[in-house]
């Protein structure tokens, strides 16, 4: 099948493990203004919730695996996608009608390989709790300075380009909690240009089963422990910048 590139494909994966939000997701996905997509379902072996996607299945591709964690469901999905872009969406989170239109036409625009935008935090009901949630830097060097303290970058919000994980490969299946942070390190370290685009195009939601609340001390531990092997790399780059 060939698309008009003006319009290049738009692989959207949504990795699902036992939860109940994952229909308002795949919903969001399949909303978008932008076509051509596909949207590809990772069940990390879920054990509730997929009657949910039933009313989907004639426009999704439904994967099943074993049970490996976000990462692996990550890398399952993106190696089975065919879009020229790669976008990633949570079960429990949703993106906005526009967003993946408003991403590749700016990506597109730029000649981006990778870029990241700003975010609303709604609730259990889709209230909105805060909006435009997205910390905002001034340069790139305070982007990379802050990364030593905290990940600022929302991996539901991430489109990139399909070289960018032939370049740098896939997401650390040994990381549980801070896959996504692990790998915008790397590509900063690339020297691939990270973009932002300041308009508000997903919704995060925020409840009390998610990983972030529920795997707090984990979380922690974890990022201690990706930061410290990345730091001298990461003192390097910002003497370059």
């Amino acid at each position: 099948m060939t698309f008009d590139r003006s319009n290049p494909l738009v692989s959207i994966v949504i990795p699902f493990y036992n939860c109940p939000f994952v229909d308002q997701a795949v919903a969001s996905a399949l909303g978008q203004t932008y076509s051509p997509i596909e949207v590809l379902v990772v069940d990390d072996g879920s054990t509730m919730h997929q009657e949910k996607l039933a009313p989907y299945f004639g426009r999704i591709h439904y994967l099943g695996k074993q049970n490996g964690g976000t990462a692996s469901a990550l890398n399952h999905g993106i190696r089975m996608s065919s879009g020229e872009y790669i976008a990633w969406l949570s079960s429990d989170d949703r993106f906005y009608p526009d967003k993946i239109a408003r991403q590749v036409a700016y990506m597109r625009r730029h000649n981006a390989l990778i870029s990241c935008t700003d975010f609303d935090l709604i609730g259990v009901h889709n209230e909105v709790l805060m909006r435009s949630l997205a910390v905002k830097f001034p340069s790139v060097r305070d982007l990379v300075s802050a990364l030593f303290t905290f990940c600022p970058i929302n991996g539901c919000t991430i489109m990139m380009h399909r070289s960018v994980p032939e370049r740098l490969g896939f997401f650390n299946e040994q990381l549980a909690c801070t896959q996504d942070y692990e790998y915008w390190l790397r590509v900063f370290l690339a020297n691939i240009d990270f973009h932002f685009i300041n308009e508000t195009l997903t919704a995060y939601r925020w409840h009390e089963n998610m990983g972030t609340r529920t795997r707090k001390d984990q979380v922690d531990r974890e990022f201690a422990m990706v930061r410290d092997r990345y730091s001298p790399h990461l003192n390097a780059l910002l003497q370059t910048l």
